[in-house]
């Protein structure tokens, strides 16, 4: 019922999505480096165990979202370490779930929190320092940080 709840406040559809209840989780619990497509991915199936981070553009040919890969990449364990989920979708005419909630334009990356609300959006690439900083500044990275 909850999830059901949280994916209409978020706008996205339950039953009409690609992912099988419960499999996104479990697919992302067993690689955390793995790259999700969007279409592949039913976001209310992470809340409170994941922070989604939707890498949109236009085409996988858009350079920005080739340096934006490499700098994930490079700083993979950054997002392993912080509960990051990575989700792409270059394929606008896919229309995913995703996609038309967020609404980008472009190249554009949105970090959602662990409670399923959007905590930052941009247009342009950034290493995975910065979005560390970020994160670590969230009040629920702050209580996963003080656990022993």
């Amino acid at each position: 019922m909850f999830k059901r709840i949280l994916a209409l406040c978020f706008g996205l559809t339950v039953m009409n999505s690609a992912a099988v209840a419960g499999e996104t989780l479990d697919n992302w619990r067993s690689d955390s480096t793995h790259i999700f497509d969007a279409k592949d991915v039913d976001i209310a199936d992470v809340i409170w165990a994941a922070r989604p981070w939707v890498i949109f553009a236009d085409s996988p040919l858009d350079p920005i979202f080739s340096q934006q890969m490499a700098l994930l990449r490079a700083g993979l364990n950054v997002a392993q370490d912080r509960d990051v989920m990575i989700i792409v979708d270059t394929d606008p005419s896919a229309k995913s779930n995703l996609r038309e909630t967020l609404h980008p334009k472009g190249f554009n990356w949105v970090l959602i929190g662990k409670d399923g609300m959007v905590k930052l959006r941009k247009p342009f690439a950034w290493d995975m320092r910065e979005l560390s900083r970020v994160i670590d500044k969230m009040p629920i990275r702050q209580q996963e940080m003080s656990k022993p």
